[in-house]
Formats: structure tokens, C-alpha cells, sequence
């Protein structure tokens, strides 16, 4: 048995007052670019991290887990089999690898600023890439996500939003308030939906879920809190699902399971189905609470800080 002392320790804080470690065999790679620190790490218990500003993003064995959550939701509440789909943010591109496993895609866009972080990933993450970079039909951008959806004025059938939470006052504020939402709803195409992951779900530390969730409220009819246990987080972590039209709390387990065999024919899916689903839906009674107790709408004005 290998002690504890034979291994360098990463400590990730999670709130002000608590944290989780993970035993480091090695840093594969460290950068600071002009917008982040980042850090690849790898570890014994799962595999390489991807680590920014000191906040693990995500990991090689959990890798499945967290971009299935994040994709599939709203690939299957939008109205028809999509064919576009837009990620702002999702840096190792495993997001964007989930879109392309959907045949009827044939265009998926990723506009995450950092294109130091992103060329770090193609070199020491191929695990979570899989090779997604080479699809003819990703088309990869480097700059502002606001910007580009100002600018542009194509429609996607999916959109999702795989941001780190805003850390400070700048630019990446702007990309969680109502009016950036507005932005993103106006830029879906009537029966599209949208994901994007909404911090932590666990006690005491709900604020900037339930804001994200109350500030989507003002702009989607539908919008639909779910969560999943993701274990290298050290927390449940929580997802939202925004459309104008389809409800996924209303897609029982066999209508998804239809949808997947429909709409990615041949393909195995490690994490989402429909008793995943299901279950990722039925948030407990609290979080149903804080939701519905929560009055803050973040604006452009006021926006949200995580401590």
C-alpha cells in the first residue's frame, strides 16, 4: 500500500470554510496565459485534471459524466434533431465532442476566449478530445462569446454555455446576465434548447445556482434545474436546461431512451439515459425551495461575483 506521503497533494478549496484533496502523481503542464492560470494535473484517482485559477474543470475518468450531463438535456428538449449546435467556453473540447456525436449535426461552433488554454488541450488532452478538432464540421474561435453573438446573426438548435464561474469583476460577468441570455435565447432557433453548468448544489451554497436559475426565469418559459454528483468536484453540481418549448422534466425515462436510439444511432452513451434523466430532474425538496425563495435577477447593472 503506498502511504499518503509518497504523493504531492492539491488542495481545491470549496467554499470559504471547506475543501478536497487529490493526491498528484505529476503536473503534466503549467501556464499562466493572459487570461488564467492553468494546469494540467495527473492523478492516481482519475486520471489528468484540467485545472483553472486553482478550480478543477474537469477529469479523464469523470470526463463522460459531466459532458453528457451538460450536452444531452438539450440535445433531446430540442424540438427536432439538431443541426447546429454552439459551445461558448469548453476549452478541452469535449464538449463540442458531444455535440459532433450527433449525426444530423453538421455544424458546432466553440468560441472560448483562451486560445492558449484550448492548444494545451489539443496537445495533453486527445483522452477528452478525441481528435474533435479535425471534425470538417467544428469551426473553433477565439474571442469574446458576447462579441460573436452580437455580431453574428446565425441560429443554432443547441447552445450550451461551459464557463468557469466568474472569479472577478470583468469580462467574463457579462456572460451570465439577463441580457447575455437574452443574447443566447435570440440567437436559438424556435425549438432549440439550451444547457449550461450552474455551480455547485450543495448546502449552504446555492446563491449562484438559484440566481442563474431566477435570471433565465425573465428570459426562457421553460427553464429546468437538474443536477449530478460529480466525485473530483467534491460537491453535487448543478446543470440548467432553458428552452422555449420543450420541458425535459416532462420527457419520461422510455421517451428519452427513444430519442437517443432516434437521434444517436449506434452510439453508446457511458452516463445519460433515461432513468438518468429522471433522476437528474428530481431535485430534492431544499433545492426546490432556495429556487423558488430566490429574488435576485443578475443584470449587466449588478452582476454576480463568486467568492
Amino acid at each position: 500500500m503506498i502511504s499518503p506521503q509518497s504523493y504531492k497533494w492539491f488542495f481545491e478549496p470549496t467554499t470559504a470554510v471547506e475543501g478536497h484533496m487529490h493526491a498528484i502523481k505529476r503536473t503534466i503542464v503549467e501556464l499562466q496565459t493572459k487570461f488564467q492560470h492553468a494546469e494540467i494535473m495527473e492523478t492516481p484517482a482519475y486520471g489528468k485534471l484540467l485545472v483553472l485559477d486553482g478550480r478543477i474543470q474537469s477529469s479523464q475518468a469523470e470526463d463522460f459524466i459531466y459532458h453528457e450531463a451538460l450536452v444531452h438535456p438539450g440535445m433531446l428538449a430540442s424540438e427536432r434533431a439538431p443541426e447546429s449546435g454552439l459551445v461558448i467556453g469548453g476549452g478541452e473540447g469535449a464538449t463540442l465532442r458531444e455535440i459532433l456525436r450527433y449525426p444530423s449535426v453538421r455544424r458546432g461552433v466553440m468560441v472560448d476566449i483562451d486560445g492558449e488554454v484550448v492548444e494545451l488541450c489539443k496537445k495533453y488532452l486527445p483522452e477528452m478530445h478525441q481528435g474533435v478538432f479535425e471534425d470538417p464540421r467544428a469551426d473553433v474561435r477565439h474571442e469574446d462569446a458576447r462579441a460573436y453573438l452580437e455580431r453574428s446573426s446565425e441560429r443554432f438548435d443547441f447552445i450550451t454555455i461551459d464557463l468557469v464561474e466568474p472569479l472577478e469583476e470583468g469580462p467574463a460577468c457579462l456572460l451570465f446576465t439577463k441580457e447575455f441570455y437574452t443574447l443566447v435565447r435570440d440567437r436559438l432557433t424556435p425549438g432549440g434548447a439550451i444547457t449550461l453548468q450552474a455551480g455547485m448544489t450543495k448546502l449552504n451554497e446555492l446563491d449562484f445556482f438559484t440566481s442563474i436559475h431566477r435570471t433565465l426565469r425573465e428570459v426562457f418559459p421553460v427553464v429546468a434545474a437538474y443536477q449530478t454528483f460529480i466525485s473530483c468536484f467534491g460537491t453535487p453540481w448543478g446543470f440548467i436546461t432553458a428552452t422555449r418549448k420543450v420541458d425535459p422534466r416532462t420527457q419520461n425515462p422510455e421517451a428519452i431512451d427513444k430519442l437517443v436510439a432516434e437521434r444517436l444511432p449506434g452510439a453508446t452513451l457511458g452516463y445519460w439515459d433515461g432513468m438518468t434523466h429522471q433522476h437528474a430532474f428530481s431535485i430534492p425538496k431544499h433545492i426546490r425551495a432556495a429556487i423558488d425563495a430566490q429574488t435576485r435577477v443578475i443584470t449587466d447593472a449588478h452582476p454576480l461575483i463568486v467568492a
